[in-house]
């Protein structure tokens, strides 16, 4: 009983009628204060992941599950049983490959700067490319001639459009030739294809991209055999422990092979963009934070006056020989169960409040956008920062007004 005598006091100071109305009502207002930023915290974080989750998903479709790429150097020349051999292990359901350089473009008098990527010509059966075709119609060739895939900001910047017949040259100095200071254009080698079609943009900086067949890209860059990187694309429903286990076998036979290749995953090749979600996501946690600090100073007040009313009990507790740092506890706790109780309301309120957007959707996107309303994805982690630091700013805002000069024996 007497470890729990603070609490015990703390709750009846919490619920019992002050005979100052004005401790109440602050008391209150610090309550609600807290509740509505904690709910804040868990909605707006919980649409962040929402938002993360499209993402993510869109990523997904756009980039391999592993892509394999040489250490040093743009290319590389696989060996003969490399291809094969990846494709025989289990879990890896298709492997492509690609060639591409940054190249010069014009179109119609238009230039720009591209990435060109040659690409056999199975390679949309075993990525997301018709699922992105925003305009025409996928074709690589039109009986011998070759045809190109442009990604949508190349397509815009160029003024591309899949209806008209020009096609577009691309540009790119001869490895075999010396530049020439006096007439640089007589090192460049060129190629032209007609557009087929449009594509929307896919992960980070596909829409600066343009397909064509490989064998063109090679004929721009003099190549024979060499490959710019390898793509591998787990089977459906792989789960993230059986795609480590695939990732592990892959990386053994890379290895074993004696290819000098690096194999990235999806986070690796979009590195900069996922610290980038990271931090924004870490930025909104703290500025929210932040609210919940300044909102938790009212927990000040209302103690500071609780104090001042209970100077009385304090003093009643002295001549019972009660502790001086049992008495500090006692309105600790007393400003801790505010902040605590306020804490728990929000909860419920974010999460029930998030619920109801994920299944009604009852806040809607205004204009075009891939969804119509918010997403919300609750993560429990989230749920135990949240409550973790609500709680620790709700305890040291609760201990600054107890101090030895509010509460003194002496």
């Amino acid at each position: 009983m007497k470890k729990n005598l603070p609490l015990f006091f703390a709750g009846r100071y919490l619920f019992a009628k002050k005979s100052h109305n004005v401790i109440n009502v602050i008391s209150a207002i610090s309550a609600i204060g807290m509740a509505i930023g904690t709910a804040a915290l868990v909605i707006i974080l919980s649409v962040y992941n929402g938002f993360d989750a499209l993402i993510e998903d869109n990523l997904s479709e756009s980039s391999p599950d592993l892509l394999i790429a040489p250490e040093k150097g743009k290319v590389f020349i696989p060996s003969d049983g490399l291809l094969k051999g990846i494709e025989g292990i289990e879990g890896v359901a298709s492997v492509t490959y690609h060639l591409s350089e940054t190249v010069f473009a014009n179109y119609e008098g238009r230039q720009a700067v591209a990435l060109l990527r040659g690409i056999p010509d199975d390679y949309a059966d075993k990525t997301d490319l018709y699922s992105r075709i925003r305009s025409g119609e996928y074709s690589l060739r039109f009986g011998e001639m070759a045809r190109c895939i442009v990604g949508g900001e190349i397509a815009r910047e160029l003024g591309v459009n899949p209806a008209f017949l020009a096609s577009i040259s691309f540009y790119f100095p001869d490895r075999e030739k010396q530049i020439s200071l006096q007439n640089p254009a007589t090192v460049l080698c060129a190629v032209s294809a007609r557009p087929s079609c449009v594509l929307y943009p896919g992960n980070e900086g596909e829409g600066n991209v343009v397909y064509v067949p490989i064998a063109k890209v090679r004929e721009l860059l003099k190549y024979t055999k060499e490959l710019t990187a390898l793509e591998l694309r787990y089977e459906e429903g792989t789960s993230s422990r059986s795609a480590k286990a695939v990732e592990k076998q892959v990386r053994t036979f890379v290895r074993e092979a004696g290819a000098e290749l690096t194999i990235l995953d999806r986070y690796r090749q979009n590195e900069a963009l996922y610290k980038m979600m990271r931090y924004e996501k870490a930025a909104i946690f703290l500025i929210l934070i932040f609210v919940i600090i300044i909102i938790a100073f009212n927990i000040f007040g209302s103690l500071s006056m609780l104090i001042i009313e209970k100077k009385g009990d304090i003093a009643t507790l002295k001549s019972m020989g009660a502790p001086e740092k049992m008495v500090r506890e006692i309105f600790v706790l007393e400003g801790w169960l505010i902040s605590l109780l306020g804490m728990a309301i929000g909860l419920v309120a974010g999460i029930g409040l998030s619920l109801l957007q994920q299944k009604a959707g009852l806040i809607k996107i205004p204009g075009n956008y891939i969804v119509d309303s918010y997403p919300v994805v609750i993560q429990w982690l989230d749920l135990i920062l949240i409550a973790a630091g609500v709680a620790v700013v709700g305890y040291l805002v609760a201990l600054l007004p107890v101090n030895k000069k509010n509460i003194s024996y002496e």
